[in-house]
């Protein structure tokens, strides 16, 4: 398997059937980290389910965006980065071109079928989610009233 970027990944799926890519951004924290982490990505060839972690790229946009499946509307996936607060609507199935199978964190494979940490993981950002939630909720209203109140 290469290893390529986000912004490659398309092509490369289009010829082989599973692919490793070197993650970047912010918006899968903790789970990835930018410039650390790589990815294990196969091509999408099965229905996709609550808790996969999906590549896909809107048709008027250019990148690509590695987030996870949270549930369904419709048939269509409804999706949200783990380190994010908004929820994506609009990913319609058919922008969604592969699915990580597994990962490399500071050199240690995991399988997302088979481990139990990785498993843990999932469960514990599903219990936390409202937690952080409120916490940048209340992050921003402090913030607003620090800049009325200070002006900075």
């Amino acid at each position: 398997m290469n290893s390529i970027n986000l912004q490659d990944a398309a092509k490369a799926l289009e010829i082989e059937n599973e692919i490793s890519c070197l993650t970047s951004g912010q918006s899968m924290k903790p789970l990835f980290r930018q410039h650390k982490d790589i990815a294990v990505i196969r091509k999408k060839d099965r229905a996709l389910k609550k808790g996969d972690v999906v590549l896909y790229k809107y048709p008027e946009r250019e990148e690509y965006i590695l987030h996870r499946v949270i549930g369904f509307k419709g048939e269509n996936p409804v999706i949200r980065g783990d380190n994010n607060t908004f929820t994506e609507y609009g990913v319609k199935n058919e922008y969604v071109i592969g699915i990580l199978t597994a990962f490399y964190r500071n050199g240690v494979y995991f399988e997302c079928e088979k481990s139990v940490k990785y498993k843990l993981y999932v469960f514990a950002l599903k219990a936390i989610y409202p937690i952080n939630k409120i916490k940048r909720l209340i992050i921003r209203i402090f913030s607003k009233l620090k800049s009325i109140l200070i002006g900075t």
